[in-house]
Formats: structure tokens, sequence, C-alpha cells
């Protein structure tokens, strides 16, 4: 069994920053990408940012610039570092990962989600 646990979510003013986390444990083998998606009230999902296992990241073209993910491999982790933060940055952040569990297969994980609330 994996999990995706994340952290870090809140209330901020426009401007702020906020770091988020996302750490991965159980059944894992290996992690290939890892990424976060977020989702605002009355909107589809988007992704955000991703990251590579060698650390190449890709943003969405609303965060350039202002967002930044990174990974610690040995932590099985991925962070989200917002700056900059304004209001339409408000909505739940999802991290996900592609992992290969005991049993040979790799799937794409999803965390619970975290509150991200930027006030203007």
């Amino acid at each position: 069994q994996v999990q995706l646990v994340e952290s870090g979510g809140g209330l901020v003013q426009a401007g702020g920053s906020l770091r988020l986390s996302c750490a991965a444990s159980g059944s894992i083998v290996s992690i290939n990408a890892m990424g976060w998606y977020r989702q605002a009230i009355g909107k589809q999902r988007e992704s955000v940012a991703a990251i590579t296992t060698g650390g190449r990241g890709n943003y969405a073209d609303s965060v350039k610039g202002r967002f930044t993910i990174s990974r610690d491999n040995a932590k099985n982790t991925v962070y989200l570092q917002m700056n900059s933060l304004k209001a339409e940055d408000t909505a739940v952040y999802y991290c996900h990962a592609a992992i290969r569990n005991t049993n040979g297969y790799e799937y794409v994980y999803w965390g619970q989600g975290t509150q991200v609330t930027v006030s203007s």
C-alpha cells in the first residue's frame, strides 16, 4: 500500500508565501515523476507543476516565476514553494506521483489535498 501525505497549506495574504510538502510512504520500489495539481471551486483540476526524477521541473504559465517545485528522492518527498501568491491561486492542491510498488506495477497515486487560501 502506498500513501501520499500533504502538508503546508493554509491562509496567507496576497503577496505572501507558502511551502507545500508531500511525502510518499509504503510499499515503494521507485518513484518517477511527481507533481502538483490544483482545483478551485467551480473549476476543473489543473496541473501546476511537475518534476522528473532528475529534478527537471515544468510549470503552468500562470505560476512560472512564482512557484518552484523540488524533490528529495531520499525522503520520497516533493515540495512546492509558492511565492508572490495571488487570490487566484486559492484552491485545493493535490500532489501526485508515479510509483512502482512492490508488486512491480507503476501507478499514479494522489494525496488527499491541502487547502490554500490567498486573501486579497
